[in-house]
């Protein structure tokens, strides 16, 4: 029978047998989701915790550079290593020990983390970073081949001038000079603020281009200003 020819407490007499046969299935419902609320707001709890206390430690390890204090850092960078392997603070922290060791000329000692932050980085443009700070650091340990292997193996995007410049670092490097003329022109042509330093560049193809071509390349420089 329809349920609107049913009397009001026949209907009730209906809903009440419905809840006795199903009421252990509702409830057991209702308890899951609960259950499943607490445990998303938990794990969301625990990881910013996780990423206040990656981004203290982080902090830390940049002061302690800033102060001299590499070994500190060290034992920082580690402990984010240990504790916070997946935070994007520990690559950044990374990225600044290997500044730091390159600066002290530990190149052996810089090259590994950077590669590190060039193949784990999440954000593109951090490893675009790594990858262009590790070739440098292959040419400055005469290394010239594999800095250009390192530069192939990715979309320079924004980076290109960047890119640039090294390949034809690596090429100076390796007595190219015609090829590193034609990076650094590449690069100069692209050049874009914070990416490269102009007037670098134009040292360089200065130094490699004849003297006619130079004052060509001046001459053209002057009428776009």
């Amino acid at each position: 029978m329809d349920d609107e020819y049913l009397t009001e407490d026949e209907q009730w007499d209906q809903l009440k047998r419905w809840v006795r046969q199903n009421g252990l299935w509702i409830v057991g419902g209702v308890a899951l989701g609960v259950l499943g609320l607490w445990g998303w707001r938990a794990w969301e709890a625990r990881a910013e915790r996780l990423a206040v206390a990656a981004g203290a430690r982080y902090e830390q390890a940049i002061e302690a550079l800033a102060r001299g204090d590499r070994r500190r850092a060290l034992d920082l960078v580690g402990e984010l290593e240990r504790d916070h392997a997946s935070s994007p603070y520990t690559l950044q922290a990374e990225l600044a020990v290997a500044r730091a060791l390159v600066a002290a000329n530990e190149l052996e000692q810089a090259a590994p983390r950077l590669r590190r932050v060039m193949t784990d980085a999440e954000d593109p443009e951090l490893a675009l970073v790594a990858r262009l700070r590790l070739a440098r650091v292959q040419i400055a340990q005469n290394r010239p081949d594999d800095a250009l292997a390192t530069l192939k193996g990715a979309e320079p995007g924004a980076f290109a001038p960047a890119f640039a410049e090294v390949r034809g670092d690596a090429a100076y490097a390796k007595g190219e000079r015609d090829r590193a003329l034609a990076d650094y022109r590449q690069a100069r042509a692209a050049a874009a603020d914070g990416i490269v330093d102009p007037a670098v560049l134009d040292l360089k193809i200065n130094d490699l281009a004849p003297a006619n071509a130079v004052a060509g390349e001046a001459a053209a420089a002057a009428i776009v200003k």
